[in-house]
């Protein structure tokens, strides 16, 4: 088990004061098996009304209506967690589901519904095609199967911190050859349906252990992060980080799971003022191990 400590700030700033519309912030996780909400804070300014809510996934929402206008808005989340991990690939598949392709048991398919079926169009099958190329001709074991497409993705294509809002196509992704952790979990994601396995899209943090004097060569910190999850019979969902190219990682810090990138916006919001008045964003994530001696943050 690890105590982290999440600190995630998000500037805005406006050349005069504007009046802001609701944001919706998904930016608190719910307690599990291996992750527990010890504190979460939100601060505000200007100040703010905060309501919550739960979304059609069962996210932790909160959504704000601002009580006067500012020619800056900043949100500030701190959150304390305990993360339990695996510590290894340490579940255990049903046997009909070990060697692909299996199928899911009808109550299963009925509750994936969604999350089975492609999102994004593969009018020339490109997707499908580049999908399949990793099967064999005869039974493929499943986990390795889904290993060499994570991999495969970590490997053969460039990491770019992109700051334009949205998630790339993932034909974009596959012809491109680079893309953000968003759009390597969506092109994951939609490979994954295209070869009949369920997957959801996930957003959180992640954490880097050379932060605090560790080995590490993670990418993607210090930003919000995000990878893809697939359904496994037996297994439940499994975690897979093509950015990263892991799986069930202990340093993967869940916030929000949704079917589709779109849903799984941090920040998400409007205001009402001139053409012009936006000037920037700026975002700020930390993510750190308290050390048994420290204090917890407030």
């Amino acid at each position: 088990m690890q105590t982290l400590t999440v600190r995630h700030v998000t500037h805005y700033t406006y050349a005069n004061p504007v009046t802001f519309q609701p944001h919706r912030l998904m930016l608190r996780p719910r307690d599990s098996h291996d992750l527990r909400l010890v504190g979460a804070n939100i601060s505000l300014f200007p100040h703010g009304n905060i309501r919550w809510m739960h979304d059609v996934f069962g996210n932790s929402v909160a959504v704000v209506d601002f009580l006067e206008p500012s020619n800056e808005l900043k949100i500030e989340s701190v959150l304390t967690l305990e993360r339990y991990g695996l510590g290894g690939l340490d579940f255990e598949i049903e046997e009909r589901a070990t060697s692909y392709p299996f199928v899911y048991s009808p109550d299963d398919r009925i509750d994936l519904g969604r999350m089975l079926d492609p999102h994004h169009p593969d009018p020339h099958g490109e997707l499908e095609s580049w999908a399949k190329g990793f099967v064999a001709a005869r039974s493929t074991d499943t986990m390795a199967l889904l290993t060499d497409i994570n991999n495969s993705i970590h490997k053969g294509f460039s990491y770019n911190l992109r700051f334009e809002e949205g998630t790339q196509p993932p034909l974009e992704t596959l012809r491109l050859g680079t893309g953000s952790c968003r759009d390597f979990a969506l092109l994951l994601i939609e490979t994954a349906r295209a070869l009949g396995f369920g997957a959801r899209f996930v957003t959180g943090y992640l954490y880097d252990p050379a932060l605090d004097g560790g080995d590490s060569a993670v990418v993607g910190a210090g930003a919000t992060h995000a990878w893809a999850d697939i359904y496994l019979p037996g297994a439940g969902w499994v975690e897979f980080d093509p950015t990263n190219g892991t799986i069930a990682a202990d340093n993967l810090i869940r916030v929000a799971v949704t079917r589709d990138p779109s849903q799984a916006v941090p920040v998400a919001g409007g205001f009402t003022g001139l053409t012009g008045d936006y000037l920037g964003m700026t975002v700020d994530v930390s993510v750190r191990c308290v050390r048994p001696e420290e204090p917890l943050a407030a």
